[in-house]
């Protein structure tokens, strides 16, 4: 006897599995099948975005080319016109070297550093040529006998003119009591007040002062004070200079110099205080000291030797530890190069370095080289910031070119020793 049994359908096998694989809710489910059209709809824009911007970019392209192509049709099909899409032979190939001319430039200087990398607190910034100086210094100057001391008083700026519309002046006054001492050598550029060149004799510095800064002021009021002692007798006052510079103060840059005024301490009568009001001059610089240089140029390597030999200046006290060192820095094509400094070496009368240092200079043209040498004193003994003595500047100019400079371009592959002055 055969038992039949009952199976189920396949309408009841498909409910089953679905009842296993998706334990879920109408409301789940239709959540998730929401959310996945809308992630469809947001794929689909994107990608309808891009192929928007895709045709668009080559639309443009194809124009470009199309103006391109159109102009130079045009200035082929019109000769007449070729004063301004085409020139004759010879102004094109003078304007071709122009253009490579300014290119190299521009890659000599990418490959220089910054010139902001090298600068150093203290220096003394070549100032623009000034041609007319506003404002008037008012101050007083007395000098106690009894005590052999020397007050100086800054009282007051007046009249100064802004040079620019968006930084205000923030003036100051750098103050320097200078002694004439023996003769040197004669320096090109040092002008006296009437014009004429001024006579070769190495300054000392004895006092440096330098008042506050007043900030956004063409008519600061200062009342600072100094005083020093100076073993010095009545008659020897005529040797000694006041030198004092009215300064634009900059943080991140070098200080500006407005103009100056010197004051002949031996043609007044200071044994009571004096006060007096001076008008600014053009600003000078004064001899300080003397220094023997020595210049080599290696044109197949491209490199510039710069020797320093000997460094002659007065010093201010006999000090054991007092010690001198220089740092040279050089320009072309108005970019600076790394800057490199001497060896510390004991001051004396007459320092010798006898140091030659060695800079690779840009392979294009060279259409202006500076070389700068500036001399510092410090102290090996005691720690102390370094004190700028002077600087000195030899090099080729646009309008003309130093003689030391010539004699080394005369005699290449040959050191060319000179003596220069030091000027602060």
């Amino acid at each position: 006897m055969v038992t039949l049994m009952d199976y189920p359908g396949p309408a009841m096998l498909h409910f089953a599995a679905g009842e296993l694989n998706m334990p879920f809710s109408d409301t789940v489910k239709y959540c998730i099948l929401g959310i996945s059209v809308t992630l469809l709809l947001l794929a689909l824009g994107i990608l309808a975005w891009q192929s928007f911007r895709c045709c668009t970019k080559k639309h443009a392209t194809y124009t470009r080319q199309d103006t391109v192509n159109s102009d130079q049709l045009y200035s082929d099909e019109n000769p007449t016109a070729a004063g301004k899409y085409s020139g004759a032979p010879s102004t094109t190939v003078a304007d071709v070297s122009t253009e490579v001319h300014r290119l190299s430039r521009c890659l000599s200087q990418a490959q220089c550093p910054s010139s902001e990398s090298i600068q150093a607190v203290g220096d003394i910034g070549e100032q623009a040529n000034i041609k007319q100086v506003d404002g008037s210094l008012r101050f007083s100057v007395y000098y106690d006998q009894l005590q052999s001391r020397l007050v100086v008083t800054v009282l007051q700026v007046e009249g100064l003119q802004e040079h620019s519309q968006t930084c205000s002046l923030q003036p100051f006054v750098k103050l320097r009591l200078m002694q004439a001492g023996f003769e040197g050598v004669d320096v090109e550029g040092c002008k006296d007040e009437e014009g004429e060149g001024t006579s070769p004799v190495l300054w000392t510095v004895l006092q440096e002062w330098r008042t506050r800064v007043v900030k956004g002021s063409c008519n600061p009021l200062f009342g600072d004070q100094f005083s020093c002692i100076l073993q010095q007798n009545k008659d020897e006052l005529h040797s000694i200079n006041l030198r004092m510079e009215v300064r634009d103060f900059d943080k991140f840059s070098r200080y500006t110099v407005l103009g100056e005024v010197r004051v002949p301490l031996g043609q007044l009568n200071i044994s009571y205080p004096l006060e007096l009001k001076e008008d600014l001059q053009i600003p000078q610089k004064d001899l300080v000291g003397e220094v023997l240089l020595s210049l080599k140029f290696l044109p197949t390597s491209q490199r510039l030797e710069v020797g320093l030999l000997k460094v002659k200046t007065i010093p201010t006290e006999i000090s054991s530890d007092a010690a001198l060192y220089a740092r040279v820095s050089i320009q072309c094509n108005q970019c600076r190069l790394r800057y490199q400094k001497t060896s510390v070496v004991a001051q004396c009368l007459v320092t010798v370095f006898n140091e030659v240092l060695m800079f690779s200079l840009p392979e294009f043209p060279v259409e202006q080289c500076k070389i700068v040498v500036s001399v510092y004193e410090t102290h090996t003994n005691r720690k102390s910031s370094k004190h700028l003595i002077g600087q000195l500047t030899v090099g080729k100019e646009k309008g003309s070119e130093d003689n030391h400079w010539n004699l080394m371009m005369r005699s290449v592959r040959q050191p060319i020793a000179k003596w220069h002055g030091l000027l602060i």
